[in-house]
């Protein structure tokens, strides 16, 4: 599989909290879960990698070049979704995309009213009236329209209700599934990546912990007891991050 993504000892200090020599990848077709609890360095990483927060030191590679070298055409390809907001609020959903739109030298307008008819998105209602779910679609919708080869999402289905965040999931598996994509997915909420998740990243403290394909990971944590084996069943995800994080194997 080619490698969209390449972080390589990763460091970026504040008075209270550190990075500490962070290293993964990312590959095509694949959707990476990044856990971890809240200020565990999920944003800061995030952040970092897309050149918002100036590293310490280390090396980001993404589809295979320098980012610093070539910030320009990389975030032309990169889609990025935030659980803070970063819309004007006065401006209407129409307005705010005339605003991001000339951005990008890729942007499809066709695919960007496609997005919106999907999620009943009003070109004509302000921001500010958008709730929570409807402003992460909203987002989505941004993202996804530029043809983005990876998207970037911190946290996006925090607070949402089970049935906005179904229909995340969806697009998420329906994007990855396009060749050369691929998708970060930050969060908290170990749920959301049962279901979606192709690999775990699980960061604590500013170090890596995990960072496993999520099949070989919940196989290599089954454990077989007394009694008949297809009885016992397979742990959770959130099980093995919580064995993870209180340091077991």
């Amino acid at each position: 599989m080619e490698t969209i993504l390449e972080v390589k000892d990763l460091r970026k200090s504040y008075p209270t909290f550190s990075l500490n020599n962070v290293s993964f990848r990312l590959f095509e077709n694949t959707i990476t879960g990044f856990i971890g609890v809240n200020g565990s360095g999920k944003t800061t990483t995030i952040r970092t990698i897309l050149g918002l927060t100036l590293k310490d030191a280390g090396n980001i590679k993404i589809f295979g070049k320098d980012f610093i070298e070539h910030e320009k055409e990389i975030k032309n390809r990169i889609g990025f979704v935030f659980d803070e907001g970063y819309f004007y609020e006065h401006l209407t959903i129409s307005e705010m995309k005339s605003v991001i739109a000339p951005a990008y030298s890729t942007w499809s307008e066709m695919d960007f009213k496609s997005y919106l008819d999907r999620f009943h998105l009003d070109r004509k209602q302000k921001i500010s009236t958008l709730s929570k779910g409807m402003r992460v679609k909203y987002a989505l919708s941004l993202a996804l329209s530029h043809q983005a080869d990876l998207l970037i999402l911190d946290e996006p289905s925090s607070g949402l209700d089970p049935l906005v965040r179904s229909e995340i999931h969806q697009l998420l598996l329906e994007y990855v599934s396009q060749k050369g994509k691929s998708v970060l997915f930050s969060t908290h909420i170990t749920s959301d990546l049962e279901t979606i998740a192709d690999a775990i990243l699980l960061i604590d403290k500013g170090n890596i912990i995990l960072n496993r394909d999520k099949a070989q990971l919940l196989a290599s944590h089954k454990s077989v007891q007394e009694g008949d084996p297809s009885q016992i069943s397979s742990p959770t995800l959130e099980e093995i991050v919580l064995t993870c994080l209180r340091g077991g194997k």
